[in-house]
């Protein structure tokens, strides 16, 4: 038995981290990357696959019984990913005698890399509302969207300490287990945040590019908490 670690419950959360399914522009920029810079891939739906892939991973999510014990889902507010969200989490399409859906709640610091490509702008909240009647858009300041720039593209060091910010906010949270869905890039970075305290091996295989629709789950351990209950 290799057994590393123990950590009282208390000082642990479950973290569900959730790529949104195939969106029109992943199926554009693999035929032409510059396919990215076209407005009409402007907060780029998914596509049928995409919604297949949603479909199918909701009855993963149901029969596993996650579905029952995730309390809180945080989403970007864009429309791949709310799209992904309400049809893994949500229960706006489905009968009402089935298991009831934990809240859904929008966070900008959980979109995409933000600038320069359409696809990652998003729309203004009133429209998303009237899209997306369940998710709570409480979170986001403003109507538009103020934070995507047509000539810079956010950089890589940016959207780490997006990653961390988030993560510090997720912490303070009373949630014990929580899904999040992103995008690949944000995921990943979110990640990195705690690579170091990973054995090499493990970090590999965890910061790995996600797949479309593809959930990775983690357990993120206050230790600083666990130490002050030892002594």
């Amino acid at each position: 038995m290799d057994a590393r670690f123990l950590y009282p419950l208390e000082s642990c959360k479950i973290i569900h981290l959730l790529r949104h399914g195939q969106a029109l522009h992943n199926v554009e920029a693999e035929k032409d990357r510059n396919a990215l810079l076209s407005p009409h891939l402007f907060d780029a739906p998914l596509t049928d696959h995409g919604h297949q892939q949603v479909e199918n991973l909701r009855e993963r999510v149901v029969s596993s019984g996650l579905l029952k014990r995730v309390e809180l889902v945080v989403t970007s507010p864009l429309f791949r990913t709310m799209q992904t969200a309400v049809g893994v989490f949500g229960n706006e399409y489905k009968q009402s005698s089935m298991t009831s859906s934990p809240p859904i709640l929008a966070l900008e610091v959980a979109r995409d890399r933000n600038g320069v490509r359409p696809p990652d702008m998003r729309r203004n909240v009133s429209e998303y509302q009237i899209l997306f009647p369940t998710i709570d858009f409480s979170q986001i300041e403003s109507e538009e969207d103020n934070l995507w720039r047509p000539d810079v593209r956010e950089s890589e060091e940016e959207i780490l300490a997006r990653g961390l910010e988030f993560m510090k906010w997720l912490w303070k949270r009373p949630e014990k287990e929580v899904a999040v869905v992103s995008h690949g890039i944000v995921l990943q970075h979110m990640l990195y945040v705690f690579a170091n305290d990973c054995d090499q091996s493990i970090r590999h295989e965890l910061c790995k590019r996600f797949a479309n629709c593809e959930i990775r789950t983690v357990v993120i351990v206050d230790k600083g908490m666990s130490s002050s209950t030892e002594n």
